[in-house]
């Protein structure tokens, strides 16, 4: 069961590292690339902002974002903006999300997401956090998967194996890391079974396309080609 104290907290701490991190970038540091093709670390953290207020939406029962082209236009009008102007939207999204989820509420009902996606409110602040540790990486400013809270790769990593499970496009595959951790995942393709070893770090770059693979050690086949998140 979702424990969305224990995510709320864990979300804090996150957020914490990573407003003390972009406290540190000025105006050109922001404008220069992250490792998202196309974006630069300014279009990393409007999109954070803007995905605050998107959450806020959801736990107050209106659409995430008005559409699409909205979602992303907003994202491009913010990118450009001063340091100060982003980290200081960056904290007041944050705090705005955190007075939202604060509101008693029944977090066991069932919230939309973008794209029409289901899902229960008590996993809305994990998810949250998937995006502030995972983006915070793609910054590009010496936080690294790495650096994640093994916990949360852990969990994201479940998270991941589990969207993946029974996908057309993925063979049979079960992954493995040092600690003796295992998962299974894929299993709609014909060929494998494939087991993927590696750590936990390389395991959560290669499934959420962070990272090629190269380090991971395959058995009985080829690293499986992931279709886009």
């Amino acid at each position: 069961m979702t424990d969305h104290a224990h995510d709320l907290e864990a979300l804090r701490e996150a957020t914490d590292r990573l407003l003390r991190a972009t406290g540190e970038l000025d105006d050109a540091a922001l404008a220069a690339p992250s490792r998202l093709p196309g974006w630069s670390r300014g279009h990393v953290v409007a999109h954070l902002s803007r995905n605050a207020d998107a959450l806020v939406n959801v736990l107050q029962g209106r659409p995430m974002y008005a559409d699409s082209e909205t979602r992303d236009r907003d994202i491009e009008r913010d990118a450009v903006r001063t340091g100060a102007e982003q980290r200081a939207d960056l904290a007041a999204s944050a705090d705005r999300l955190a007075e939202a989820a604060a509101v008693p509420a029944d977090w066991s009902r069932t919230v939309t997401l973008r794209n029409g996606v289901t899902d229960t409110a008590s996993r809305l602040p994990f998810r949250r956090r998937v995006e502030v540790e995972l983006h915070h990486v793609d910054l590009g400013i010496g936080y690294e998967l790495e650096d994640l809270p093994e916990e949360f790769t852990a969990r994201e990593i479940d998270f991941l194996a589990e969207r993946f499970a029974g996908h057309p496009q993925v063979v049979s595959t079960a992954l493995a890391d040092p600690a003796g951790r295992t998962w299974t995942t894929g299993g709609g393709a014909e060929g494998g079974p494939v087991t993927v070893r590696g750590t936990a770090a390389d395991l959560l770059g290669w499934l959420s396309g962070r990272r090629d693979g190269a380090a991971l050690a395959v058995e009985g086949g080829t690293l499986p080609a992931l279709p886009p998140l």
